[in-house]
């Protein structure tokens, strides 16, 4: 059901937004002022013909109710402040319930700015989820901008010319290809609506005082000691010259055009100072205040207001409650840290202002360069899926760094980094990993999807790199912008310190790097240029007598070995010799070789000098950049096309009860998917039970129907039952129905199932199973839809891997069919969110298939919260 209540956001071709809501009957008037408002040529091609425009023509599209019919508008403030209605769009079900017809209009001024294409998305959205399986439009011939509209949206679209008018109907299933466009453009607009953010030509900072310490007033001061590629204006309620710089007391009294302001005021001020922004055309707004959603519900509400204002205008916000922005191509520091910004090319978003400021710290003393930073705060509206949008074709950025605390859109930010990490690295911290937070959950599947092992599943979909420190996120940032990147995992270790090579090779190990046997030819060739006593293996240990000569002799012949990918040189100055020397042969190696070259020059009382600090930081950077490596590798893969039983599927949710489905009703549901199951049946007394015994055929497999029973944790369950005194017996001591199954053996015992995350959406795992799941745990996780790609990792990893590989001499199971049965969980899992957990446990799985023995599946129809953003 879809009421007045919900809010979508949509951005649109040129950077605007929009909210679009559904009808409600107050709308009357709204509605009939915008039918009248379109000019007659845009009625008479919505409507098809010559029509009066009045009160009738407005009040069909009044009851919206997201199953018969939904109608929403779109609203934008006019020159007064006040929302007007420019945009309708509206689908009706027809007589045969799996099709509905469509239309939309959009007031003339804003055509061919994409608000069309952004209904058309949302209604084939809620249709979908109404059960509506098609749309049909009537469009006359020279309606042009709609049949554009239909094509463009990645639907596969058939078309016939039926009594004067062009009958377009296509099938709203959501295919690679309407997703495809649908991404397309959210990135150029979302790129287009950050513009005034990094390449702004004026900016305004209100709330700058000019009493030194205030955070607005040392805000604008930073703009001008950056020496800002524009013109910068303080605003303050008198109207204060601030650091030289004439006043204003409202950004209505500036006479340039300002494209980004920046608020500084006290947080129940904000909504008024932005208000008088927006009506005055400032498209973005970056709020440093705070006092919102961080403060509790009256904050929550507040940042609510603050998002509805800005939507009001197709504007744009950052923060509230944030650091502020910086972009280095404009010379632009609009935040209150006290360290300049030394340009570079990595871009960071940080979610949190204290970590931004030591982690913009760290990098002027590691000599890291920025392309832009942005403290994103509470996220009201651009979030760090944003930022990558922005940052993929920004030709100022090579690397982007992010520290997370949320995601809001995890799904969007898996396909978007995915698409980023093609051509520029991503390196993610995340905090809140413990499993304190987790919810409490009934499944195995639930208990063991802890919420950081989603997201390491996430980042692992997505290509990203997932530092565990700051050092770790800064030492990669300077590996990946000042190192080429390493071909493989294969590095070796150059030191005169033994101690220190032990201590590297440990943390290569640890980081997922392997230490390769040198060639032939390579250990000839060091074996010449160091004392027969040094150690040749790897690492290769040139004693303490080592100099910067016979660094450089061997480095040579290291970086050419066609073993080798990477090269971690570690040094301590003995006594004799000077540390600058060798780090000068070092550097030289570094900015010359086409292999990456780490150096570790420490000095002889544990003091780092250039390089890494330490060889730990060394091993754990080159981890992370051959991790990147390896995923470059690995092919982009596809969602496979299954034949399933969909609506078979939704009936049997849709009939039941919210809980713990019965026997039946789950055996219908997975059967309606095609996943491989035993053969069973439900009997409500013994007698039935001995008869399905016999129709079955024995071994015999007794257990309780109970809804949701943890079975061999309850006695519900007796197996290799061989007479009907067996079974008899069990299902009285069960009492109840009970379910008959035929018992079945052999092959590895698994555990396959999906649960919805309350943030991450439909999860799919795989792992160890039977009755030590969860202590076993090692399950592997991905998120849906699944690739080929997906489904082979989770069947092929791990304790998995293992398993399904034959562990201690038994076959291998059907890797094809376990990789089969995911898919069609996955799919099961997006088409159907009310199934929040489902367990299929064990999984046996053997050479010539796998078969599902047990099940546990749950619904809930309960509200879930979600961002009013469609992007």
């Amino acid at each position: 059901m879809v009421t007045g209540e919900v809010r979508e956001d949509v951005v649109l071709k040129d950077g605007s937004t929009l909210r679009l809501r559904p009808t409600c009957p107050s709308d009357a008037d709204a509605l009939l002022v915008f039918l009248e408002g379109l000019s007659p040529e845009s009625i008479h091609l919505r409507f098809q013909g010559g029509i009066r425009v009045g009160a009738h023509l407005a009040a069909p599209f009044l009851q919206s109710d997201g199953d018969r019919m939904l109608s929403l508008v779109a609203e934008l403030a006019d020159s007064d402040g006040h929302a007007r209605v420019v945009a309708l769009g509206t689908f009706v079900r027809l007589r045969d319930p799996a099709r509905a017809e469509v239309a939309f209009a959009v007031a003339d001024e804003l055509q061919r700015r994409g608000i069309g294409s952004r209904l058309l998305e949302r209604l084939a959205v809620h249709a979908r989820r109404a059960g509506i399986e098609r749309f049909v439009a009537q469009v006359l011939p020279e309606n042009g901008a709609m049949l554009r509209v239909f094509g463009d949206t990645g639907f596969e679209v058939q078309r016939r010319y039926v009594e004067g008018v062009v009958e377009v109907e296509f099938e709203l299933a959501p295919s690679a290809g309407v997703l495809e466009r649908t991404d397309r453009r959210d990135h150029s607009a979302v790129a287009a609506s950050l513009e005034p953010f990094f390449r702004p030509a004026s900016v305004a900072v209100i709330g700058a005082s000019a009493r030194r310490g205030t955070i607005g007033g040392e805000l604008f001061r930073n703009v001008l000691a950056g020496d800002f590629d524009g013109s910068a204006s303080p605003v303050n309620p008198k109207g204060t010259p601030v650091g030289g710089s004439h006043a204003y007391t409202s950004v209505t009294e500036i006479p340039e055009r300002v494209d980004l302001a920046v608020i500084c005021v006290p947080g129940d001020q904000v909504i008024d100072v932005a208000r008088s922004a927006l009506s005055a055309g400032i498209r973005a707004l970056c709020v440093v205040s705070a006092g919102f959603a961080e403060t509790g519900t009256a904050g929550a509400a507040r940042q609510e207001e603050l998002l509805a204002l800005v939507r009001a205008h197709g504007a744009r916000l950052i923060g509230p409650n944030c650091l502020g922005i910086a972009s280095t191509g404009k010379r632009l520091n609009a935040t209150f840290a006290r360290s300049a910004f030394p340009p570079g090319r990595v871009a960071f978003s940080s979610q949190s202002g204290a970590l931004g400021l030591a982690l913009l710290e760290q990098s002027e003393r590691r000599g890291l360069g920025l392309s832009a930073f942005v403290s994103i705060g509470n996220k009201a509206d651009v979030s760090s899926n944003d930022l990558l949008e922005f940052w993929e074709d920004d030709p100022d950025t090579d690397v982007v760094l992010l520290y997370l605390e949320s995601f809001g859109n995890p799904r969007k930010f898996a396909r978007v980094a995915g698409r980023v990490a093609r051509s520029k690295p991503i390196l993610a911290m995340r905090s809140g990993r413990s499993q304190a937070g987790a919810r409490a959950a009934a499944s195995h599947t639930a208990a063991l999807a802890g919420s950081d092992a989603v997201v390491g599943a996430l980042f692992r979909q997505a290509g990203v790199l997932r530092a565990e420190t700051l050092q770790e996120l800064l030492d990669t940032a300077v590996l990946l912008t000042a190192l080429p990147a390493p071909a493989g995992e294969r590095a070796a270790i150059l030191t005169n310190a033994g101690g220190l090579g032990i201590l590297c090779a440990d943390a290569c190990e640890s980081a997922g790097l392997t230490l390769p046997e040198l060639a032939p030819e390579t250990r000839a060739a060091l074996a010449r240029v160091t004392p027969v006593e040094a150690s040749l293996a790897n690492p290769i240990d040139l004693l303490g007598s080592a100099n910067a000569a016979t660094y450089e002799a061997v480095l040579g012949p290291l970086l050419a070995d066609p073993n080798v990918d990477a090269v971690i040189a570690l040094f301590v100055p003995p006594v004799v010799e000077e540390p600058h020397a060798v780090e000068a042969v070092l550097e030289r190696f570094r900015r010359g070789s086409t292999k990456p070259v780490l150096s570790v020059v420490m000095s002889a009382d544990g003091s780092p000098h250039e390089g890494f600090d330490y060889p730990e930081s060394a091993a754990r950077a080159l981890g992370l950049a051959a991790q990147r490596a390896a995923w470059l590798r690995r092919p982009l893969g596809t969602v496979p096309e299954l034949e399933v039983d969909t609506a078979g599927g939704r009936g049997v949710v849709d009939a039941a009860a919210d809980g713990w489905l019965d026997p039946r009703e789950a055996h219908a549901l997975l059967e309606a998917y095609g996943i491989p199951l035993v053969a069973e049946r439900t009997a409500a007394t013994p007698d039935e039970a001995v008869a399905a015994a016999a129709e079955l055929g024995f071994p015999i497999v007794v257990k309780t129907a109970e809804p949701g029973a943890h079975k061999s944790e309850s006695g519900g369950v007796a197996l290799d039952l061989r007479s009907t005194e067996d079974v008899r017996r069990a299902s009285e001591r069960m009492g109840g129905p009970v379910i008959v199954q035929r018992y079945v053996t052999g092959g590895a015992e698994l555990l396959a199932g999906v649960v919805q995350d309350p943030v991450f959406g439909p999860i799919v795992a795989c792992g160890p199973g039977g009755v030590l799941a969860e202590l076993i745990g090692s399950a592997n996780f991905a998120l849906a839809p699944l690739t080929d790609v997906d489904a082979n990792e989770l069947v092929t990893t791990g304790k998995v891997g293992t398993l399904v590989a034959g562990w201690r001499g038994a076959p291998a199971a059907d890797r094809a069919g376990l990789v089969d049965l995911l898919h069609r969980l996955a799919r099961l899992a997006a088409e159907l969110p009310e199934v929040v957990e489902l367990d299929l446990n064990p999984v046996l799985a053997g050479p010539d298939g796998c078969i599902a023995v047990d099940m546990r599946i749950r619904i809930d129809r309960g509200a879930r919260p979600s961002s009013p953003k469609t992007w």
